[in-house]
């Protein structure tokens, strides 16, 4: 089985990319998703979550996501401490999700920057320019620029993502994303 992990700053595409893998009949597992749906649903972490944030950070309406947000992306040991929480539920809901496929990508923000792209065989990287990653992200979100900048800067920027990774698609209007697409999937069949 191959794995390939799709990683990429906030903005930069890498849903619209995992949207044409699937397409094209690939898996996709998306980190970020299943991040979310754990949070949601494990009681076993909403305890934790809890012991570490207090207890308004869920709600009566669950969690109360802008609160979370706003600690991550204030405080590097509370990402760190939620990320110890949250991120081997997510490998270990990866790890199940391969057992029935030759292929398998799997799409995630902070991939390289929390060392798990170590796991994976190949890791392709979407860039975007800055600009148009603030742009789509503040229409996405609905969120301020400063609030965009504020988890821009709370990435590894593409330069330092592209000394780990294998391809790059670049989400620029230069090339279609479909014939980059592609290009990457005729690279790794082909080995």
């Amino acid at each position: 089985m191959l794995k390939i992990g799709i990683t990429g700053g906030i903005g930069s595409g890498k849903s619209v990319v995992s949207k044409i893998l699937e397409s094209m009949g690939y898996p996709v597992f998306n980190s970020d998703l299943e991040a979310k749906n754990i949070i949601d649903n494990n009681v076993e972490v909403r305890s934790e979550l809890i012991a570490l944030l207090g207890t308004e950070i869920y709600g009566e309406a669950g969690l109360d996501r802008e609160l979370l947000a706003q600690q991550l992306f204030s405080d590097t040991s509370i990402r760190e401490a939620v990320n110890e929480i949250v991120h081997p539920r997510v490998r270990e809901a990866f790890n199940q999700h391969c057992e029935s496929n030759s292929i398998v990508f799997n799409e995630a923000a902070i991939l390289i920057e929390t060392g798990a792209h170590k796991k994976f065989d190949k890791i392709l990287l979407i860039s975007a320019a800055q600009e148009d990653r603030i742009a789509r992200v503040m229409k996405r979100d609905g969120v301020s620029r400063e609030q965009v900048l504020s988890r821009i800067n709370n990435q590894w920027d593409d330069d330092k993502k592209r000394a780990y990774s294998d391809f790059e698609i670049k989400n620029d209007d230069s090339e279609p994303l479909l014939i980059q697409v592609e290009e990457m999937i005729n690279q790794v069949t082909s080995v």
